[in-house]
């Protein structure tokens, strides 16, 4: 994907550059306010990403009374699901299985826009190429998205017509809401002149029904029939094969894990994962050797994770989709952060805690690079001790 948006991407922005501009100019579109009444996110491939940004779209739909409506990739469309903040019938699901589907895709999404009559589009994606196309495919009139301004690089040509500077010293939320104060008007240029305060990063929890619970306190007893009540501790010891330098090695999880339960009688230790992390998770689980370590790789459905981490305890956890999904409830997260950094990418609700060593390389994946690292030592993951992460965790627990 990297590859085609780059080798791909790059011309394409160039060719449709001028006619981008002609339209824009015939339409009046770049000195107009945006219309923001029916108004298009556009967040692909990151999962995480549509839990955060959701204080922004409440905000839009708030102050701006936006009708609010979404595209995302079909397999990440669930993380929407959790808050529920854009109903189904407003989200469009691309399949990017393979190229055939993708390009079949495009042309049903451009009908779907103009169904749906969209006005604005609001860009997510940190410089993606394929997200700026497609909001220009939109038919939006306003398209609100990140600029580069005077930063080399990151060419995408002159698609967005209502531009932000996107800031990388401030968290991501942060440049979330700035995209929808840009749509609602409330600055002129690129730069977001406007103050982000914290109460508009407050996340919204989740709705968890009691017939969820006792679904999920049954599949507890399902994987440990000998469970009485004991605290729930979650182990989510894989990260998104799109950045695999993010994964804590295994034997240190094995020796938080069995640490944990040599210091505590009344916890069991729950691995998660998706189904195809299967292997990988029971390699960890293996190593604790104790039988109140299930592994549930693919046991829980996605829809059971919230109601999972509503009755636990604590998770430790790479830096990944889980540690976001769990913000919506009020579980004590522990992330391992190692080529991101938790300034930008910390889970926002206030119940997560980092774990970084913020070394002078790190963080070595960014925007300016498409999260992109050759490293393959990752001392900046790899460095973060077992005693350390394991005296934290039980101070937390013991308290």
């Amino acid at each position: 994907m990297r590859k085609i948006d780059q080798w791909v991407g790059v011309p394409i922005c160039f060719i449709l550059s001028p006619f981008s501009w002609l339209i824009d100019l015939f339409r009046s579109a770049r000195n107009t306010k945006p219309d923001i009444s029916r108004t298009l996110f556009i967040e692909l491939s990151e999962m995480g990403s549509a839990i955060i940004a959701d204080p922004a779209m409440r905000k839009l739909k708030q102050q701006g009374n936006a009708e609010l409506f979404f595209v995302i990739f079909k397999k990440n469309y669930k993380s929407l699901e959790i808050l529920k903040t854009i109903p189904e019938e407003n989200v469009f699901k691309m399949d990017a299985d393979n190229l055939f589907a993708l390009a079949k895709d495009i042309f049903r999404f451009m009908a779907w826009c103009r169904k749906k009559k969209i006005t604005t589009t609001i860009d997510l994606e940190l410089f993606s190429r394929f997200s700026a196309l497609i909001s220009l495919f939109s038919g939006a009139k306003s398209r609100v998205g990140y600029t580069n301004l005077h930063d080399e690089g990151l060419y995408r040509g002159n698609l967005v017509n209502k531009t932000v500077r996107y800031n990388p010293h401030v968290h991501i939320a942060v440049n979330f809401v700035s995209l929808v104060n840009k749509a609602l008007g409330l600055f002129d240029n690129a730069y977001a002149t406007v103050p982000v305060h914290p109460h508009e990063l407050q996340l919204t929890k989740a709705d968890v029904g009691e017939s969820s619970i006792n679904t999920v306190k049954n599949k507890i007893e399902q994987l440990y029939p000998e469970w009485n009540n004991e605290a729930v501790v979650l182990l989510n010891v894989n990260a998104s094969d799109l950045l695999p330098q993010r994964r804590w090695p295994q034997e240190n999880f094995a020796v938080v894990g069995k640490n944990l339960l040599n210091r505590f009688q009344n916890i069991i230790i729950v691995m998660t994962g998706a189904p195809a992390e299967k292997e990988y998770v029971q390699k960890v689980t293996d190593m604790i050797g104790h039988k109140r370590c299930v592994n549930s790789s693919g046991f829980f459905s996605f829809d059971e994770l919230v109601p999972l981490y509503s009755v636990s305890k604590m998770m430790l956890t790479n830096d990944s989709g889980p540690a976001h999904f769990a913000s919506v409830t009020p579980l004590k997260v522990f992330v391992l952060f190692g080529p991101e950094t938790p300034n930008l990418y910390l889970p926002i609700g206030g119940n997560a805690e980092p774990f970084y060593l913020g070394l002078p390389c790190s963080p070595c994946v960014s925007a300016s690079n498409h999260r992109k690292t050759s490293c393959i030592t990752r001392p900046c993951i790899t460095g973060i001790e077992a005693a350390v992460v394991t005296e934290r965790v039980e101070r937390f627990l013991q308290n």
